[in-house]
């Protein structure tokens, strides 16, 4: 829904991932969003190296992934085959989205918002109200993921107070943490 809003808004959809399963967790999502008809035909853009290199051993390991995922990758519907899904490795091509005008998703490192490409992607894009901030990860205390989700009116990045405009969506079902039955199982 909410990616759906702001692109009839002609937004830009902003996701802080990290690089290691969040991103192609989400990846995986988006992808089955798609297969049912609910996403937006609009690019994604992974805009992370290392992502891309993560992203490249978890498609060369599927055989560790579960029998649904595996059966799909082998019937040619692989979850990191997403149509419009653009891996971004060169800072000259990260930086051209923020010119872009253009509905899209941007997935960017770092989770919680303290460095990397993602910081970039909210200095340019959460002062505008049409963008979405989407956190997909626990954001720690005195973090700017965590001003972001507590949606403080003013954010500093590099130095620089921003005025966060954007909407922010917290989904909390992304969590990288193991529950009660997941330990158990594990032990």
């Amino acid at each position: 829904d909410a990616i759906t809003r702001t692109v009839d808004r002609k937004g830009k959809i902003i996701i802080p991932a990290f690089t290691l399963e969040r991103t192609q967790e989400v990846i995986y999502i988006l992808h089955q969003l798609y297969n049912e008809n609910k996403l937006p035909a609009i690019p994604i853009f992974v805009d992370s190296p290392l992502a891309y290199e993560i992203t490249e051993v978890f498609k060369y390991h599927y055989a560790y992934m579960n029998e649904r995922t595996r059966n799909a990758i082998d019937s040619g519907d692989s979850p990191f085959d997403l149509p419009n899904l653009h891996f971004i490795r060169d800072q000259k091509d990260s930086k051209a989205l923020n010119a872009d005008k253009r509905p899209m998703i941007v997935i960017a490192a770092s989770g919680m918002c303290e460095s990397g490409r993602v910081l970039h992607h909210l200095k340019n894009n959460m002062e505008d109200s049409r963008n979405t901030v989407i956190v997909v990860g626990y954001m720690a205390k005195d973090t700017l993921g965590r001003r972001i989700v507590e949606q403080n009116r003013f954010v500093r990045i590099y130095g620089v107070e921003h005025e966060l405009n954007a909407e922010v969506v917290v989904i909390n079902a992304f969590s990288g943490h193991a529950d009660k039955n997941d330990l158990i199982k594990f032990v």
